[in-house]
């Protein structure tokens, strides 16, 4: 079940923003949470100034990004489900992070406005197509200033076939139903149990990367392959 276009991801995540959170830590067994914060330790290398989080959901990475910045960083947190946004901007800890709403397809920022572009979790998302997924990250290389980074947190294809097997299996048993009996959401839980094993090797996405127009990209592999940090440098 692949959607056809923006407009169907859209619906399927206003219908688990409440849940959204506890059912990700309780399907990676916490993982998530670790990933994301590394994934933050590392964005946090980019110069101060502006820094956004794309398909920011629930608001968890920009809320880390928030801890983790400099004085005189301004932090964005763009999304385009408004029932995600309001749940984000429930947190005590969002207070001083700045919510648009908006399709990171078509970003209403100028060429060259940030410093640091991150993404967690949400790549699967906008990959409608591989080459409407390079569209899309040629539309964040576009806003992010010369020497910027995005840096992109997401699952990923084990290298190992048997990992892989065990892995998709896990995805097929049981994130379905997880999910489905902690959010009573069906549809939104049955799309992640099919677009994660569909995901690109971490190889595939730095290629791109690459194509999208950043020239310098690094992959951190996370716990066996299940999941990568891409950092790429717009030079």
């Amino acid at each position: 079940m692949l959607p056809k276009d923006s407009g169907v991801v859209q619906t399927i995540f206003s219908q688990v923003p409440r849940t959204y959170e506890l059912t990700n830590h309780i399907l990676t067994l916490g993982l998530d949470i670790v990933w994301r914060k590394r994934a933050a330790r590392i964005a946090a290398e980019a110069h101060p100034g502006q820094w956004v989080d794309m398909c920011t959901g629930t608001g968890e990475m920009a809320v880390y990004l928030s801890r983790l910045a400099p004085n005189a960083t301004t932090i964005y947190a763009i999304d385009f489900s408004g029932p995600m946004l309001d749940q984000a901007r429930r947190k005590p800890q969002a207070a001083n992070i700045n919510f648009v709403a908006a399709d990171v397809k078509a970003l209403p920022f100028a060429d060259e406005s940030f410093d640091l572009v991150t993404m967690s979790f949400a790549t699967r998302n906008i990959n409608l197509s591989k080459d409407m997924l390079t569209r899309t990250f040629a539309e964040f290389h576009r806003v992010l200033k010369p020497e910027g980074l995005f840096v992109n947190l997401e699952t990923s294809q084990p290298s190992s076939a048997l990992l892989r097997k065990c892995f998709h299996l896990y995805l097929r048993l049981f994130v379905k139903m997880i999910g489905t009996r902690i959010s009573g959401a069906k549809i939104p839980y049955a799309y992640l149990a099919n677009t994660i094993p569909r995901f690109y090797q971490p190889e595939e996405l730095t290629e791109i990367l690459h194509q999208a127009g950043f020239k310098k990209v690094t992959v951190k592999k996370l716990f066996l392959g299940i999941a990568a940090i891409h950092k790429a440098e717009k030079s």
